[in-house]
């Protein structure tokens, strides 16, 4: 098994180093990077780990989709680099994006994502709670009482949880945010509340509002106290700001969040309330429908979380929901069905074990490892996916199913959907029976078992040309000691007998070293190669180095890509061997040619990927 300390090691360089995180929560299945500069983060690199399923850039987000092991990891990058927990003020980093809705939605699902297990864990424990009932504990008992709010204490102080992680993405003061999410839960405020007679505060009237359990208000708040923290951080002089700012803090967001954005958020929540009552009354199928087909597009850009705040405002208000859990129910299966038809039909061992344990994984409600690893990688199998997931999502939606508490929609978990209804969890079964059943037939009979052209070519050996006329050398023999151990990765070194570096294959310039002295590739096929030119060759900066091409400009194989003064380099005193390697590549997985002279167009190595 792969030693988690190293895999986030790797995980971290290819983000960028701990200097370009911002921010880096993980949800069930995938660690969300924040990052100060996105250019840094190197899909590529991280792609070809074992342990990565996928990379995906939404919006602010970076996120490297692992799947089930995703806590594992995220465990060990806290243990080594000690991210900060807090939110900070906010400091400059790159453009934002532009679209107000996407900026919404990616705020939406960076602070829902980490919540997401404390919503499992109560929907869970209510499930656990109806089975005893059904058992025979008796709903009046003091037992039954006391586990019932043990539950509901992950969705009565939702608005704590909230604070903390949109205190993190609004980069503001955690523990001021969580002060805020206590003002709207303060015991006073809600007997006020309760007793329903006019609150004011200095003759400005506060709307009886019950935040319990609330997600847009406190949202919100610890939006607007980002802002007003950075102004008590320009106002507050030096000598005092310890104890100035954050009164000001609080004195200005507290009354602010019960006078005017709190009954804002209460206002929005209830037009929500309003449009999901609509939807549930006139087209109860719709939205399972869609979810049950279009779950797997939402996942691959990362915005699946962007519905748990409809779901949750459900399930506060009606005690059920049916806008995440009957059609993820469906989607999910489906993946499950794809997964497993695959399995049946592949020749290959490693393939076919590969499509089982993804079937088995989604069956649980974990669908990435079913996604990325085998319903994007055949032909028309992601298709029998969403005509499927749609069709299951349909059925649940025409018979009214209902998830009664949270959990990640699989087999694992169908118990949430035991309630009132008798005919709910029969209706659940007969959704997992349609969804599975649908997709494994149709992807036995109609998905294509070879893999995309794309795929197999990255299963190809990967020739790559010389970039010099020279002497090819083995590293061993380089005058350094770093690139001789093979620590930067492994390739070939050459003796260059001229001046002209060109592309040892089809690529993109994706990094261009501002001395010139050395440049960064990525192939067609995902592949990063690094030129290095010379032994410390930086401390001529730049003098003898011209480059051909800019950063980010594709390139084909024998384009010249710098020029360098030869003879001038030598002159100086610097050793010119310009050594190609492939980062973070073993070396069995390089085949070196055996020719020792070499020119541009000569085969210089091969690169074998895994089978």
């Amino acid at each position: 098994m792969s030693d988690p300390a190293k895999i986030a090691t790797r995980i971290m360089a290819a983000v960028g180093g701990i200097q370009n995180v911002k921010s880096l929560t993980h949800c069930a299945t995938r660690l969300r990077f924040t990052l100060r500069d996105k250019q840094q983060f190197n899909q590529a690199q991280l792609e070809k780990m074992p342990e990565v399923l996928s990379t995906v850039v939404a919006g602010d987000e970076s996120q490297v989709v692992i799947g089930a092991n995703v806590t594992k990891y995220y465990a060990a990058i806290q243990q080594q680099y000690q991210l900060h927990e807090a939110g900070e003020p906010n400091q400059p980093t790159q453009a934002q994006e532009k679209n107000l809705i996407k900026r919404i939605l990616n705020a939406i699902v960076s602070i829902m994502a980490p919540i997401i297990t404390v919503l499992i864990a109560g929907g869970m424990f209510k499930v656990v709670i109806a089975i005893l009932a059904l058992l025979g504990l008796d709903p009046k008992s003091t037992a039954y009482l006391t586990l019932s709010f043990m539950a509901d204490a992950a969705f009565y102080f939702l608005p704590f949880m909230l604070a903390v992680s949109a205190a993190k993405k609004f980069n503001t003061n955690t523990y001021l945010a969580m002060m805020m999410a206590g003002v709207l839960l303060h015991p006073n405020f809600t007997a006020l509340v309760a007793a329903g007679k006019p609150i004011a505060l200095f003759g400005a009237p506060i709307r009886l509002a019950s935040y319990g359990g609330s997600v847009i208000p406190i949202i919100l708040i610890v939006w607007f106290m980002s802002y007003v923290e950075r102004f008590a951080e320009k106002v507050a002089p030096n000598m005092i700001k310890t104890m100035l700012k954050p009164l000001l803090v609080a004195l200005i967001t507290a009354p602010i969040a019960l006078i005017v954005i709190g009954p804002i958020g209460s206002l929005l929540g209830d037009g929500l309330y309003t449009a999901v009552t609509f939807i549930n009354q006139h087209t109860p199928w719709l939205v399972p429908t869609l979810v049950g087909a279009f779950t797997p597009l939402l996942v691959m850009v990362g915005m699946h979380v962007s519905l748990l705040p409809l779901a949750t405002l459900s399930m506060t208000k009606f005690g059920s929901e049916t806008i995440m859990g009957p059609g993820m129910l469906a989607s999910n299966i489906a993946q499950a069905g794809a997964a497993a038809a695959i399995a049946v039909r592949e020749k290959q061992t490693r393939g076919r074990q590969i499509a089982l344990s993804a079937s088995v994984t989604a069956l649980s409600g974990i669908t990435e490892p079913a996604l990325y690893g085998v319903t994007l990688k055949y032909k028309h199998a992601l298709t029998c996916v969403v005509v499927s997931g749609g069709l299951a999502g349909l059925f649940a939606g025409l018979t009214g199913l209902v998830r009664y508490s949270f959990g990640s929609p699989g087999i694992f978990t169908l118990p949430v959907f035991i309630g009132a209804n008798s005919d709910n969890f029969r209706n659940a079964l007969l959704t997992v029976a349609i969804a599975f059943g649908a997709t494994f037939l149709s992807t036995y009979f109609f998905a294509t078992v070879e893999t995309n052209a794309s795929t197999s070519a990255k299963t190809q050996p990967q020739p790559f040309q010389s970039v010099v006329a020279g002497e090819m050398i083995p590293l061993a023999r380089v005058q350094d000691e770093v690139f001789a151990a093979g620590t930067l990765g492994h390739g070939v070194a050459i003796i260059p007998e001229s001046g002209t570096i060109v592309a040892p294959a089809d690529a993109t310039v994706s990094m261009l070293y501002p001395t010139n002295h050395a440049i960064g590739l990525t192939t067609t096929s995902g592949q990063e190669v690094l030129i290095h030119i010379g032994i410390d060759t930086v401390r001529l900066d730049g003098r003898f180095f011209k480059p051909l091409v800019s950063q980010g400009e594709s390139v084909k194989v024998s384009q010249p890509l710098i020029k360098i003064d030869l003879p001038l380099i030598e002159k100086s005193g610097f050793d010119p061997t310009v050594i190609v390697l492939l980062p973070n590549t073993p070396p069995e997985r390089i085949e070196v040619h055996e020719k020792t002279s070499v020119r541009p167009g000569d085969k210089l190595f091969s690169f074998i990927p895994e089978a």
